[in-house]
């Protein structure tokens, strides 16, 4: 059909603000000429000439919509795309699921493309020991084409990029150039259609019981976004994340992000954790500074730092205000991503008042958002000098000791936070 082949770009803008109304797509990220073949495509499809009249039939049939959709959206991925970072998220949940009486780990994949990113994280948590039943995992996406792939559970070579492929002979049985994956990582998966700007998703998955999640993937969907669809999205992310889960984003997404989230592991991560807040059970307050011998661990971290920009303001001297009040605003600057001048004023206050757990615990946590994976670990063994039984701090040593690969004093961190916890928990 001829009179289909060249859409007049008059309809082009009604078709860009249909998209940007329904999945947030800004039109500059994948170009009006492919939105254009987009509209001819369907064109041709519905055998009409009028580009007005097939936008107008997608603004008013949600079928029509959703076809329009599938010729816009990128679903490309492959499996364990960014190796470091399903290894970082296999160890975050592998330190969850050895806690006593933990519930199952729920995992949001959003969107989920053809399927390889939850397939992946199955994969990695069934390696690393979780039985099938210490994790779910819900992955959705708009495409219904997309869905049908991953249901099928069957990949070209395409699918397999990385240079370490060996999983594939484990978890796949060849038929001929196809790849098939194994029923088990199929039922540790449920693929359902969703959209994360819906609000009624957001709502279902709440009310349902399925979130919050410890660990939501949404890779590489807000760089596609209108800036109103990205503040729509961070929402959604913040009300499905749990107050103690794992953000996993695309490489370019966290700066996006404007609410309050702090990076979590390494630069090539590309996880964030909800912001830092005063730890809210009792503070251990010392009324003098006590003299107390340098534990082992403790003597490899290097000094505190001091921030090179004071704090802004005229506030009295850490000494003047109570723990509380500088554990609450050492929080408040690190959520405004002025993590030099929080640590500035913790220091300070151990200096002028004593050490407490919660005071290095933060601090730890503060130097651990900046990347000084070193700094960190001493804070957190002077948390432990001061009170043995914090058991968070017994879980960021286990995450930083899996971090660097030393699994073996990962577990034990696990273990005595997890035999912490239940001496916590008994009568």
């Amino acid at each position: 059909m001829t009179h289909a082949t060249r859409p007049d770009p008059a309809a082009i803008p009604a078709a860009e603000e249909l998209l940007a109304r329904w999945i947030g797509l800004d039109p500059d990220t994948v170009g009006s000429a492919s939105i254009a073949r987009a509209v001819r495509t369907r064109m041709e499809a519905l055998g009409v000439g009028d580009p007005a009249a097939a936008v107008e039939r997608a603004a008013r049939d949600v079928g029509e919509r959703d076809r329009l959709v599938e010729e816009v959206v990128v679903g490309e991925s492959w499996f364990f795309r960014d190796p470091q970072v399903f290894t970082f998220v296999t160890r975050f949940a592998a330190t969850l699921a050895a806690l006593p009486g933990r519930a199952p780990i729920r995992i949001l994949s959003a969107p989920c493309a053809g399927g390889e990113e939850p397939s992946s994280l199955a994969i990695g948590l069934l390696e690393a020991g979780l039985a099938p039943g210490q994790f779910t995992i819900d992955a959705i996406d708009i495409s219904h084409a997309a869905l049908a792939r991953a249901q099928a559970g069957r990949y070209s070579a395409n699918a397999f990029r990385n240079a370490d492929c060996s999983f594939r002979e484990r978890w796949f049985r060849r038929e001929g150039q196809t790849s098939v994956l194994d029923e088990a990582i199929r039922q540790q998966v449920r693929f359902a259609w969703g959209n994360l700007l819906d609000g009624g998703f957001v709502a279902e998955a709440l009310d349902t019981g399925r979130g919050p999640y410890d660990i939501v993937f949404c890779r590489n969907l807000l760089i596609y976004l209108t800036a109103e669809a990205r503040a729509r999205a961070e929402a959604a992310l913040d009300r499905l994340t749990a107050p103690d889960g794992l953000l996993v984003l695309g490489a370019a997404e966290p700066p996006i992000l404007k609410g309050d989230w702090i990076p979590a592991g390494g630069s090539a991560i590309f996880a964030l954790r909800r912001g830092i807040r005063a730890p809210a059970g009792p503070v251990v307050r010392r009324q003098a500074p006590i003299q107390r011998p340098t534990p082992p661990q403790a003597a490899r971290a290097r000094p505190e730092p001091r921030a090179e920009t004071p704090v802004a303001g005229p506030t009295p001297p850490a000494a003047a205000r109570s723990l509380d009040d500088v554990l609450r605003e050492a929080g408040a600057l690190a959520n405004a991503r002025r993590v030099s001048d929080a640590l500035t004023l913790c220091a300070a206050h151990a200096r002028e008042s004593g050490p407490a757990p919660a005071l290095f615990f933060m601090m730890g946590m503060l130097h651990q958002s900046a990347g000084d994976l070193d700094r960190a670990e001493g804070c957190f063994h002077k948390t432990l000098y001061l009170d043995a039984t914090h058991d968070e701090a017994l879980l960021a040593l286990a995450l930083l000791a899996a971090q660097r690969g030393d699994a073996a004093m990962a577990e034990k961190y696990r273990q005595s936070a997890a035999r912490t916890l239940a001496r916590k928990a008994a009568p």
